[in-house]
C-alpha cells in the first residue's frame, strides 16, 4: 500500500487520462479486436494461439481471484482514495490483477509471433504500462501485477510451443481443445462448489461466476470453431487492404450485436441467470468464427474483380 500512497502523490490530470486509456490495453475489448483482426485477415495459426493462450491465461487468473479472494486496496485501506475513472472496470478480486494477466498472454503472444526485435520490445512495453497504470489508477498493489505478470509469462511460454507441437494434427486440435474446455470447467466448479469463507465478498462472487461461464461458452465456441475450419470452412485470410478493413468493421458489429442483442433477449427467458452469459459468449464466437468467415471467400475476389475490370 505504502507504493500506491507515493504513486497518489504523483497523480495529476494529463497522467490520470493517460495511464486510464493505457490500462484499457488489459481489457476484453482489446484480446477480441486483436484477435479476430489477427484471426480473419493475417494468420489463422497465430489468431487461434493468441486467443486459446489468453483465455486459459484468463482461466487461471480468475480460479486465483477466487482461492485467494484479497479484496482491493481501497477496501484493505479505506482511506486510500483511487481515479474514480477506473472504479467500473475493477470488477472482481483484486489478486492477480486480470488486466495485466491479459496483456500479459495477449501481447506476450504478439511478442513471439512478430520476427523484428523493436516489435518485441514494444509488445513488452506494454505489458509493463498496463501493470503500471493498474498500480497508478490504485485498483491494484504490486503483488497483485507481479504475479499477473508470471503467470502470464508462463502461460505463453508453456502453451505456444505445446500448441505448435500439436495443433496441426486433428488428434493435437482435439487434446489441444479438451485442455482448454477442461480449465474453463475447472474455473466453474470451483466458483460452485468451494466452501464459502470469512473472505468472500458477494459482489465479487457474482463476477467470478459470470467470468467462468463466460469463459466455458467462449472455449466451447473457440474449439468448435477450430474444428468447423480445420474441416469443413477453411476461410480464406487474404484480400485486399480496403476489403480486409470493411471486414473487419462489419464482423465486429455482427459479434457486437450478438453479445448486445441476446442480452435483453435471454434477461426476458431466464431472467439473471449466469449460464445465460455462456450461451452468449458462445453465440458471438459463432458469429465471429464460422457464420462470419463464410463470406471472406467473397472479401478475397474483390480486388482481382476490380484488376479484371481493370485489365479490360
Amino acid at each position: 500500500m505504502e507504493f500506491l500512497k507515493m504513486l497518489q502523490t504523483i497523480r495529476n490530470p494529463v497522467l490520470d487520462v493517460l495511464l486510464g486509456l493505457v490500462t484499457r490495453l488489459g481489457e476484453e475489448t482489446i484480446l477480441m479486436v486483436l484477435g479476430m483482426a489477427i484471426l480473419w485477415c493475417v494468420n489463422k495459426k497465430w489468431g487461434y494461439r493468441l486467443m486459446f493462450i489468453s483465455l486459459a491465461g484468463t482461466a487461471v487468473n480468475q480460479l486465483l481471484k477466487a482461492i485467494f479472494l484479497i479484496p482491493r486496496p481501497w477496501v484493505l485501506d479505506p482511506t486510500f482514495e483511487i481515479v474514480e475513472s477506473a472504479r467500473e472496470a475493477a470488477t472482481g478480486y483484486s489478486f492477480p490483477s486480470g488486466h495485466t494477466q491479459t496483456a500479459a498472454t495477449v501481447f506476450g503472444t504478439m511478442a513471439l509471433w512478430t520476427k523484428k526485435r523493436w516489435g518485441s520490445a514494444l509488445c513488452v512495453l506494454t505489458i509493463l504500462l498496463v501493470g503500471f497504470s493498474r498500480m497508478y489508477l490504485g485498483v491494484h498493489t504490486p503483488l497483485d501485477v507481479g504475479v499477473s505478470l508470471i503467470t502470464g509469462a508462463l502461460t505463453v511460454g508453456l502453451l505456444a510451443p505445446l500448441m505448435a507441437r500439436h495443433e496441426g494434427s486433428d488428434r493435437g486440435r482435439l487434446w489441444l481443445s479438451a485442455g482448454f474446455i477442461l480449465s474453463a470447467l475447472v474455473l466453474l466448479g470451483y466458483v460452485y462448489l468451494a466452501p464459502e469463507r470469512a473472505a468472500n465478498v458477494a459482489e465479487f462472487d457474482a463476477h467470478g461466476e459470470k467470468a467462468a461461464w463466460t469463459l466455458l461458452g467462449t472455449m466451447i465456441g473457440m474449439a468448435l470453431t477450430w474444428y468447423l475450419d480445420a474441416k469443413y470452412i477453411h476461410f480464406e485470410t487474404k484480400a485486399v487492404w480496403w476489403a480486409q478493413a470493411i471486414k473487419v468493421a462489419a464482423g465486429l458489429v455482427l459479434v457486437l450485436a450478438v453479445r448486445m442483442g441476446a442480452k435483453p433477449l435471454f434477461t426476458a427467458l431466464w431472467g439473471d441467470a449466469m449460464f445465460t452469459h455462456g450461451i452468449r459468449y458462445f453465440l458471438m464466437v459463432m458469429m465471429g468464427g464460422v457464420i462470419w468467415p463464410m463470406t471472406f471467400g467473397w472479401f478475397s475476389r474483390l480486388g482481382k474483380v476490380k484488376k479484371e475490370e481493370a485489365a479490360v
